[in-house]
């Protein structure tokens, strides 16, 4: 008979403190306990005892008045460490480099910095035509796909802070120069979870962009780059699905 080499949990708190963050993180709002409660489906003395162990270390804080709960401040520092530690390059890659296999195109990550897309990887396609993008170089925002891909997750001040601080230039006779054409365009993207760049950043180069956002935070982009004369619209379709596969995929694992 083989013994299971499987890890196993030390420490059932742990676990339902687990799930009440998670629900937590999830509700729209702040619960009380009996929606904590009903929420989990663990009974309120349960739940109650976990709560007051939880807001005592700080990781929920609970409003006396009208008794809800939300994640508490002790969390922030926690949170900011394990971003700062993150390696999105070493946790994308894998994904990364399943996408250039299958569409045999051009694959690169980028972050954003000083309002510009910084690029931290790039994949070459077997079959590549020399494009401009190098690693270490930067491109606007607004004329590519992956900067429209995060632009989308903005807040509207955010947005608007972005529009009153940058000039939108034209890179190519393609791109968005328009304020109020771009803000229509991410409301697009915003639905539909990826982004275009036709020709807007780059002549004769096509591509797909979509982020990897998760609770909030934009850990970065990435985006499919072909040049336009191989790009047909069944392709473009292929793309987009593999292109939001390998998202979720990525996404699972942060």
């Amino acid at each position: 008979m083989t013994s299971s080499t499987e890890p196993r949990p030390y420490g059932t708190v742990l676990i339902k403190q687990k799930e009440i963050l998670d629900f937590l993180l999830q509700y729209n709002g702040e619960p009380t306990l009996a929606e904590i409660s009903k929420g989990l489906g663990r009974p309120k003395p349960t739940i109650l005892k976990v709560l007051n162990t939880m807001e005592l270390i700080g990781f929920v804080r609970k409003n006396e008045d009208t008794k809800q709960y939300a994640l508490g401040v002790s969390l922030i520092p926690y949170a900011q460490k394990a971003i700062s530690s993150f390696d999105i390059v070493a946790t994308a890659n894998p994904y990364l480099k399943k996408l250039r296999d299958l569409t045999q195109e051009t694959v690169n990550l980028g972050v954003v910095r000083e309002n510009k897309v910084v690029l931290i990887q790039k994949l070459e396609s077997p079959q590549s035509v020399k494009m401009h993008s190098e690693i270490g170089g930067t491109m606007p925002l607004y004329s590519s796909a992956m900067g429209k891909a995060a632009l989308a997750t903005f807040s509207q001040i955010q947005l608007i802070n972005y529009l009153h601080n940058v000039t939108l230039e034209s890179v190519t006779s393609h791109t968005i120069t328009s304020p109020e054409v771009l803000t229509d365009d991410l409301k697009i993207i915003e639905r539909n979870n990826y982004a275009t760049d036709d020709e807007e950043n780059e002549k004769d180069v096509f591509c797909i962009g979509t982020t990897i956002y998760k609770n909030g935070h934009l850990y970065g982009m990435f985006s499919v780059s072909t040049p336009k004369y191989r790009l047909s619209e069944d392709r473009k379709k292929k793309f987009i699905r593999l292109i939001k596969e390998a998202r979720e995929a990525i996404i699972d694992t942060i």
